[in-house]
C-alpha cells in the first residue's frame, strides 16, 4: 500500500503571515484536504496564529481561541473535514486583515 502525503500550503506564499494581506485572495484556486499541512511563517516577536471559531474570526475576538501558535514557523496538519479559522492575536492585526478561513475537504 502506498502512503500519500498531503500538500504543504505556505500561507501567504513568500510574504508569509503578515499584515495587510488578503488571505481570501490567497485561498482562491487552492484546495485543502485532510492530511494537508498549513505552514505559517512570521516573525514570532511581531505575530502569532490563533485557531478560533467562526464568531471569533468574524469579530476578531481574542479571548476565544482553541489553539495558540507562537514559534514563527508553525505547521498545522489538517486533520478533519470542515471550516477552519485563524487570526493573528497581536494588537489590531486581525482587524487589519491578518485572518484566514479555509474549508477542508476529505
Amino acid at each position: 500500500m502506498l502512503k500519500s502525503e498531503g500538500t504543504e500550503h505556505i500561507v501567504g506564499d513568500s510574504n508569509g503571515w503578515e499584515l495587510f494581506t488578503n488571505y481570501t485572495n490567497w485561498t482562491q484556486g487552492r484546495e485543502f484536504h485532510v492530511g494537508d499541512v498549513l505552514v505559517f511563517n512570521y516573525k514570532s516577536d511581531q505575530h502569532n496564529v490563533m485557531q478560533v471559531n467562526s464568531t471569533a474570526y468574524t469579530d476578531c475576538g481574542l479571548d476565544n481561541y482553541t489553539t495558540l501558535f507562537t514559534k514563527g514557523n508553525d505547521s498545522i496538519i489538517l486533520s478533519e473535514v470542515g471550516k477552519l479559522w485563524f487570526i493573528c492575536g497581536v494588537d489590531d492585526h486581525c482587524v487589519n486583515g491578518q485572518k484566514l478561513s479555509i474549508n477542508v475537504a476529505p
